[in-house]
């Protein structure tokens, strides 16, 4: 008899006190929202870099690709400068600190940013060093071919020597190869960006064409890539395709499942990529007769892409076209869904 009025008086305690938790609020289901298409307008020769916000579902920003030539870094300790591969940029470090005498470009070798996005192959590379406290400059004097514009004109050939690099900015000297047109420059960091950009034109332009790196996911661009010839021979192209935010902007593909059935559980065994080309441009192939100019764009099929974006949401996406509704190139057609 004892032992059934413990187990009453038990039984009572535990009631009593589940009543004095408050139930769970009831969390809301996130709406995903519907299907969203878009074509983003490059123009029929790639001249525009557009960059584009999944969780918004639109343009962010839009530039010129011919108005810049150098990007830098903005980070605090950063220090990368990067050449605007959409205009076929290419660099060569000269092994000289004089400045004056550097005045041509024989025996040079020309180097490219690899469009993977590591900061160890780039065309600058290191030009400085820090040991302990203390920032080391090797001067060097850097000849920069600014490639061609989206017409296919030369933009020429400019010198440079960087001097300084600070917590704020860097320092640096230009001019004409016969030392014509010499200017002192000084690019302040814009700490909300990757990369605040800088134009040879006009004695120095710094210029805020990026977008804040918090406000965007893709950028549609023409950048330089290394393809391969039949013999397995690399060389530099230019090719037109979609790199990621390199601030936590990630991306897998999914050729399996059909993507009006994907969800969010067919991620499971994917492994997310940070390689800033990893949707590149392959999304689409040329056919056709190169020879007689007869040739066209097709969008590979059953190719998708699972998306995190900088916030961590996730995405669907595939591209759809890459023509406008006059049949004019240059305007991929893209649609998607959070998952």
């Amino acid at each position: 008899m004892k032992y059934i009025r413990e187990i009453i008086y038990i039984t009572f305690l535990l009631i009593i006190s589940t009543s004095c938790f408050k139930e769970d609020d009831r969390v809301e289901p996130y709406d995903r929202g519907d299907m969203v298409i878009k074509t983003i307008e490059m123009t029929e020769y790639y001249t525009y870099q557009v960059y584009f916000d999944l969780e918004n579902g639109g343009v962010v920003a839009v530039n010129n690709k011919n108005d810049w030539d150098l990007g830098f870094e903005c980070s605090d300790k950063g220090g990368l400068i990067i050449l605007n591969t959409s205009a076929f940029m290419v660099a060569a470090n000269s092994g000289s600190g004089n400045f004056d005498q550097v005045a041509d470009t024989s025996g040079l070798s020309w180097k490219f940013d690899k469009s993977n996005g590591d900061p160890d192959s780039t065309a600058i590379g290191k030009w400085y060093s820090v040991e302990l406290s203390d920032t080391n400059y090797s001067r060097d004097v850097y000849i920069v071919n600014r490639g061609y514009t989206d017409l296919g004109d030369l933009r020429g050939l400019k010198k440079i020597q960087f001097n300084k690099l600070t917590d704020n900015g860097y320092n640096f000297r230009f001019a004409n190869l016969d030392g014509t047109d010499e200017h002192e420059f000084t690019i302040q960091k814009e700490t909300i960006l990757n990369f605040t950009c800088f134009s040879f034109n006009d004695g120095g332009q710094q210029l805020s064409f990026e977008p804040p790196f918090s406000s965007w996911d893709l950028l549609f661009s023409q950048y330089t890539t290394l393809l391969y010839t039949d013999e397995g021979d690399p060389y530099p192209y230019l090719v037109t395709g979609v790199l990621l935010n390199r601030r936590n902007v990630v991306s897998v593909i999914d050729s399996v499942n059909d993507f009006s059935s994907i969800t969010i559980t067919d991620l499971e065994d994917k492994v997310f990529s940070s390689v800033l080309d990893y949707i590149g441009y392959d999304w689409k192939v040329l056919t056709g007769d190169v020879n007689s100019g007869n040739v066209s764009y097709i969008i590979v099929p059953g190719r998708s892409y699972f998306i995190k974006n900088r916030n961590g949401f996730i995405f669907k996406l595939r591209f759809t076209g890459f023509y406008n509704n006059q049949g004019v190139k240059g305007y991929p057609t893209i649609e998607f869904k959070l998952l």
